[in-house]
């Protein structure tokens, strides 16, 4: 699976899923499309939705800094090696076996866990 380090905001040093914020007028679809290929140079075709996932971030004094609602999409790679670009520090396709010796976003083992059974069940 492809992750990137995110290099800014609450999150910066952490590895995750690319991803990001939808534009004005844009659908989910298209916004996680151009959000990789943003973040990482990746091209790739959307096979479904994982789970709509829910994060909130609190500072030292409990208090909500930022309250994200993401849609995980799966998909398959179509082109494009892993490059860091706009909101990451790095880029790069990870195995299974290797993911949980990152220092993973909160969620995201189980999320991409999740995914990788979906392409499994295509057949993909």
């Amino acid at each position: 699976m492809l992750l990137i380090e995110r290099g800014k905001g609450a999150l910066k040093g952490r590895w995750s899923l690319p991803g990001g914020h939808i534009e004005p007028g844009e659908r989910a679809r298209t916004a996680a499309l151009r959000e990789l290929r943003e973040e990482s140079g990746v091209d790739a075709e959307l096979c479904g939705l994982v789970d709509l996932h829910e994060v909130l971030l609190t500072g030292a004094d409990k208090a909500i800094q930022a309250h994200y609602l993401i849609a995980v999409f799966f998909g398959r790679w179509l082109s494009g090696e892993p490059v860091a670009g706009s909101d990451a520090s790095a880029a790069r396709f990870v195995s299974m076996a290797d993911m949980e010796s990152y220092p993973l976003t909160d969620g995201a083992a189980s999320l991409i866990r999740r995914a990788d059974a979906m392409l499994q069940a295509l057949g993909r």
